[in-house]
């Protein structure tokens, strides 16, 4: 198998299925395998799991380092790789076309006891790489599995409906009915859930879940990064996450090209290595145009993950200082829809003055429909659009999230569609000038980035970000820098990190 090229690597250049459901390139799970430790590639007893098969790469990256690292306990190299292929390495297929990919990539023929298979002891078809064709268990138009819409999956049978071996069942030792030393993997990241705009709902964390029930010694897998704060359905998740002292490594990419070249993943893309038996603090590696930025850390100090190392002690300092008796604007930024009008309200030809999304501006709305539950429609208010970096997906070039363009101030009287959030609501138009002042300084704007790793930016983003509680004045990233003590060095990250708005203002930093 090594010496002989028995299957030409096309696995570079494989078209993804699509942003979801990415076919994984060797270099990358050569990267993700060497976290592994390498005294299992010569250990005839280790047994590995695929869940996720795509086009085989994983089991077949596998398959050569145990080649190399068996062949003195097993000279003969068709036993080495019988041994290897029947008793070593396990795959489940997402689909019937990538079982029959993955059994091409790793036996060299589709069927595994075929007349080309390179393994001879197989009396089946599938060998060790499995697919059964699954329905969906349907209740109140959901999977109870994966959640996936029953409109949009409920198909005939000749059509793929994506149910998922590996997580449409409760007990997935059966599937094989043997322990793992290794579970790896790159999971199917979302399915249509059904919803408005057909909106889609995470499903990368169920297969991790359903893996941590095999209690391997070792899980590794790549997903989005989003799970770190955000992502529909992922609260539980990220804590467990982030509580779990058996994630020693953590791999992170703000730009998800850097993994998979030509796929855009809102947020960037992680993998990790969970070791079962050795807990202790997570090291994390940032990737950064390229370079790497190591820091060791627990993951839970924040009730979100902090992707960069850099940012962790800007934050301790500007909450060490207790602004307001530690109120955060968290707790003053509206929910969505703040006067209960949604973003495709059509506008009035008379009524309270409302504003709407940018190309249709300052119209109308009917007095019957505003609510004003939070008492928000007699104070000037600052609004700002709910997807400020619409468009933005690679997060490792600076973000502007707020600017004059795409903001507003509301008057008294006036209100808004859901496409704005009320993220202030002052008494007079000089305090809510002071306070937009203040939302526009980068230091602030780097506190909110912190937290964001999607388009959206809700009342939750805001939890770094102190509450003055009086603003006088305009507000500048000097005057910040001096009141939270920010180094130099710290300043240069954090305008690294934002876009100028405006005038660039030169910040001097007192040591």
């Amino acid at each position: 198998m090594i010496q002989t090229n028995y299957n030409p690597d096309v696995l570079s250049c494989l078209a993804n299925l699509s942003n979801d459901e990415v076919f994984t390139p060797p270099s990358l799970v050569n990267d993700i395998l060497d976290l592994l430790p390498a005294e299992l590639w010569s250990n005839p007893n280790a047994k590995f799991l695929d869940p996720v098969s795509k086009s085989g790469v994983f089991l077949r990256e596998m398959a050569k380092r145990l080649m190399k690292g068996l062949e003195t306990q097993i000279p003969d190299k068709q036993e080495r790789i019988n041994h290897i292929f029947s008793q070593q390495l396990y795959g489940i297929a997402i689909t019937d076309l990538t079982a029959l990919l993955s059994r091409r990539s790793v036996y060299c023929s589709k069927t595994a006891n075929g007349k080309y298979s390179i393994c001879e002891t197989f009396d089946d078809e599938q060998g060790n790489i499995r697919h059964n064709r699954m329905k969906h268990t349907w209740q109140s138009g959901k999977c109870t599995y994966c959640g996936a819409s029953q409109e949009v999956y409920d198909r005939e049978d000749a059509l793929e409906t994506y149910a998922y071996n590996f997580i449409h069942t409760d007990k997935p030792y059966n599937i094989f009915n043997m322990k793992f030393d290794v579970i790896v993997g790159n999971p199917p990241y979302q399915l249509s859930d059904g919803g408005n705009s057909r909106s889609a709902k995470p499903i990368y964390h169920k297969f991790i879940e359903q893996a941590k029930k095999l209690n391997p010694r070792y899980l590794t897998m790549i997903t989005p990064a989003r799970w770190y704060a955000g992502g529909k359905g992922l609260d539980d998740f990220r804590a467990e996450m982030l509580a779990d002292k058996r994630i020693r490594k953590l791999i992170d990419f703000e730009n998800s090209n850097d993994v998979f070249p030509g796929v855009d993943v809102a947020g960037g893309i992680c993998y990790f290595l969970w070791d079962r038996d050795n807990k202790g603090q997570c090291e994390v590696v940032s990737i950064i145009d390229g370079k790497q930025v190591k820091s060791e850390r627990a993951l839970d100090e924040f009730s979100i993950l902090i992707r960069h190392s850099q940012a962790i002690p800007i934050i301790r300092k500007v909450l060490a200082k207790k602004e307001n008796s530690g109120k955060r604007l968290s707790e003053v930024v509206s929910s969505r829809k703040p006067f209960g009008l949604p973003t495709n309200y059509n506008p009035k030809n008379s009524g309270i003055p409302c504003w709407f999304i940018q190309k249709i501006g300052l119209k109308f709305a009917s007095k019957n429909d505003v609510s004003d539950d939070n008492k928000l429609l007699d104070k000037w208010k600052f609004l700002a659009p709910k997807a400020p970096i619409a468009g933005q997906t690679d997060f490792s070039k600076p973000v502007g999230f707020y600017y004059d363009g795409n903001t507003r101030i509301a008057k008294p009287g006036e209100c808004c569609t859901e496409s704005f959030v009320v993220i202030g609501s002052f008494p007079t138009e000089k305090e809510v000038l002071s306070y937009k002042s203040y939302i526009f300084t980068k230091v602030v704007r780097f506190l909110l980035l912190q937290t964001v790793v999607s388009q959206d930016v809700t009342r939750s983003n805001f939890q770094f970000i102190p509450d003055l509680g009086n603003y006088e004045g305009e507000y500048t990233d000097k005057m910040l820098v001096k009141k939270w003590g920010i180094t130099e060095d710290e300043w240069n990250f954090i305008d690294s990190k934002i876009k100028n708005i405006g005038a660039n203002e030169t910040v001097e930093v007192d040591e």
